[in-house]
């Protein structure tokens, strides 16, 4: 660890230890419900439908937020010291957790321990980068993108990893946390090919977004992730680039630029104008737009946008 996040853990663990005085952070046991914590809403949802009425579930970020650039705070120590799980994407989506970790003092959930769910794991990783990796290639994920939750498929794996660390702390509840998994996953596969066939039509198409969080959403619903507005990731484009990038939708007939929500959308709207393509801002994450508070909602919402978006529009197909 960085001896910048050292001092900041040793910080703002001297408050955590003043907290824990008053508070105590006895683990949960007998028929109270689990604490968990998780680093997104999008794991605390899933959380909530593997947990059912075993869990209370919070999550640290919300979800208008961008997940790679949380500002930690003493708070979050707090609530980790409590927890009998700790749910995180894991890789390195969460950058400002690590000290947050170490400063809570919950061996529960430390890396290694029973309480701890990394929900990457069993994912096939896309844009894992060849070669060197350094600070010239921008705020690129070392080990592949990890914007994994936005393949349904994906997030059946994601809930089977949610279930077998639920199983892990609290072993007598097994066969329910067993049933609630695969509950979730019946109804996933039920919803998949309503999904897929509203996305059908677009099949081929290319679409560019601001960032490069969308890779697993196009594969799974066969559009192409043609490129993004940032020329390397975390960095925003020159005027020559967005000229450049301008041509190219046009040469390319790329109908459809996407944008999340917690970007500024100003010069992702003038490229977009420029070059005659529609622009769609979205939200990422369950809770980061009115009326998307579950995983199946999101998904409904990012299905049906790009698919009203896209209806109509020239195709600019691979």
């Amino acid at each position: 660890m960085h001896r910048a996040h050292r001092r900041f853990a040793g910080a703002l663990g001297m408050l955590l230890l003043a907290a824990l005085t008053l508070a105590g952070a006895p683990p949960a046991h007998g028929g109270q419900r689990l604490r968990v914590i998780t680093t997104s809403t999008d794991l605390k949802a899933l959380t909530e439908e593997v947990g059912g009425d075993r869990v209370e579930v919070e999550s640290l970020t919300r979800g208008f937020q961008n997940q790679h650039g949380v500002e930690a705070r003493p708070s979050f120590m707090l609530k980790l010291s409590r927890a009998d799980l700790f749910v995180r994407i894991g890789l390195d989506h969460e950058p400002w957790i690590e000290p947050v970790m170490e400063g809570a003092r919950n061996p529960r959930i430390l890396p290694g321990a029973p309480g701890h769910v990394e929900a990457w794991r069993g994912i096939e990783l896309l844009e894992v980068p060849q070669g060197r990796v350094d600070r010239s290639l921008g705020d690129i994920h070392s080990l592949g993108n990890t914007h994994i939750w936005l393949d349904p498929e994906n997030a059946k794996i994601m809930a089977h990893n949610i279930a077998e660390g639920l199983k892990r702390v609290s072993p007598g509840d097994t066969a329910t946390f067993e049933q609630n998994w695969q509950r979730l996953a019946h109804r996933v596969d039920a919803a998949l090919p309503g999904w897929l066939h509203k996305l059908a039509p677009f099949r081929g198409t290319k679409i560019l977004t601001y960032h490069a969080d969308l890779p697993y959403f196009a594969r799974r619903f066969g559009l192409v992730a043609a490129g993004t507005v940032e020329p390397k990731p975390g960095i925003p484009p020159s005027p020559a680039y967005a000229g450049e990038l301008v041509q190219r939708m046009r040469a390319e007939k790329i109908p459809l630029l996407l944008i999340v929500n917690y970007y500024d959308e100003r010069l992702p709207r003038r490229i977009a104008e420029e070059s005659g393509a529609k622009m769609l801002i979205v939200p990422l994450s369950v809770g980061g737009a009115k009326g998307v508070d579950t995983y199946f909602a999101l998904m409904d919402y990012l299905v049906n946008q790009v698919a009203g978006a896209l209806s109509g529009a020239a195709p600019g197909k691979s």
